[in-house]
This record gives structure tokens, C-alpha cells and sequence, in this order.
């Protein structure tokens, strides 16, 4: 592309950067910015800023957070017994969207996978354990991608937490092995997870 600006250019680059935004549609935003008024692209500016600036993890689930505990941690309505282990943030708005899960989660930050040099050292494994065994939590279900990476973290995790008298769940295959747990319909993404299985029988399933 050839621009008569370096500052439109310079705008351009910078949201062609972000994951699905390529060139065309990256122009298309900075234009429609550039009819709004100034005061309103700055608010626009500030708040991707601040969101930047002052976002947090929450120290007990890893999900994103305006404080040190996230809403649903902080949550007395939510059964704090049953966490739901995700692999992203994603899945996290997902099952949320479902509105047919009330327990609470922990986001692993990404699962095991050796030709992305992803290990289990890179993952909130270590703090999952200690939630099973310092939290008296009695089922973990594990709502991961039906992939072979999520089957693999799946067995890994189900080994760390044998040891321990806590009930180790999956959600069920409704959803197509191989496919992301993100981009499955809610309706599918709530069977899977009220007809979860024990962690043997989804086993079974996938050999």
C-alpha cells in the first residue's frame, strides 16, 4: 500500500498487528477513527491504555481481573468445590456464556505441547495442585480442546492429581475432536459439560 501520510501508514502498521487484521481492514479502522471526534478517539486510546496498563491475574484461578481475586473467585454464590480447568481466558467467557456452569475455574495459560516448546513447567500446574490439596476441592473437571495437545495435559494433569481424593471429570465429546473449545456453540458447550464423564470413561472414548 502507498499512503500520502506516515502517520496513517505508522496507524496502519500498528493494527495490522493484531491477529486477524490484515492490511485492508486495518486501513478501514484507522479511517473510520479519523472521522470521529478527537476527544472520542483519545477516550478509545486511553481505555485499550489503561486495560494495558492496570489489568491484573487473579492469584487464585489466572483469569484476567480488575483486582487481586476476579468476580468469580471472590463469588459467595459459586460452588468453590468443583473448578473447571480451562486452557485460556477464552474458554473462561465461553463456559461463562453457557450460563449452566456455577463452580469456579483455573486457567492453565496453555497446554502441553512439545513442538510449540510448550512443557508443563510453562503452565499454572503446580498452583492447580495446591488448590486440590489445600482447598478441599472435590471435582475437577477438565475442559479442554478435544485435541491431541488437550488429551495430553488431560493425562498429565490426571497423574498429578491421582494422589489426591478428588473427583477427576471431562467433558463430555460433544464437541469434534480436534475442534477448540472457544468456537463451539453454547448450546453444544453446555451438554458437554453436564454430561461430563469420569476421566477413565473419556479415556476409553478416545482410544
Amino acid at each position: 500500500m502507498i499512503f500520502s501520510s506516515a502517520l496513517i501508514e505508522n496507524a496502519v502498521s500498528e493494527f495490522a498487528r493484531l491477529p486477524g487484521v490484515g492490511k485492508k481492514t486495518a486501513l478501514r479502522l484507522v479511517l473510520h477513527l479519523l472521522k470521529q471526534d478527537t476527544a472520542q478517539v483519545e477516550l478509545f486510546a486511553e481505555a485499550i491504555a489503561k486495560m494495558r496498563r492496570q489489568i491484573k491475574f487473579c492469584k487464585t484461578c489466572h483469569n484476567v481481573s480488575d483486582e487481586d481475586t476476579c468476580t468469580i473467585c471472590a463469588s459467595g454464590s459459586r460452588n468453590h468445590k468443583v473448578v473447571c480447568v480451562v486452557e485460556s481466558i477464552r474458554d473462561v467467557i465461553a463456559i461463562e456464556n453457557t450460563q449452566q456452569f456455577n463452580g469456579v475455574y483455573h486457567v492453565l495459560g496453555g497446554i502441553i505441547s512439545p513442538i510449540d516448546g510448550i512443557g508443563p513447567d510453562q503452565l499454572q500446574i503446580h498452583s492447580l495442585v495446591e488448590r486440590v490439596q489445600q482447598l478441599g476441592v472435590e471435582e475437577v473437571i477438565m475442559a479442554l480442546s478435544p485435541t491431541i495437545e488437550g488429551d495430553t495435559t488431560i493425562y498429565y494433569l490426571s497423574k498429578k492429581l491421582k494422589d489426591y481424593p478428588v473427583k477427576v471429570t471431562t467433558i463430555a465429546r460433544g464437541i469434534a475432536f480436534g475442534g477448540e473449545l472457544e468456537y463451539a456453540d453454547e448450546m453444544t458447550l453446555a451438554r458437554s459439560l453436564t454430561n461430563r464423564l469420569p476421566l477413565d470413561n473419556y479415556l476409553q472414548q478416545g482410544k
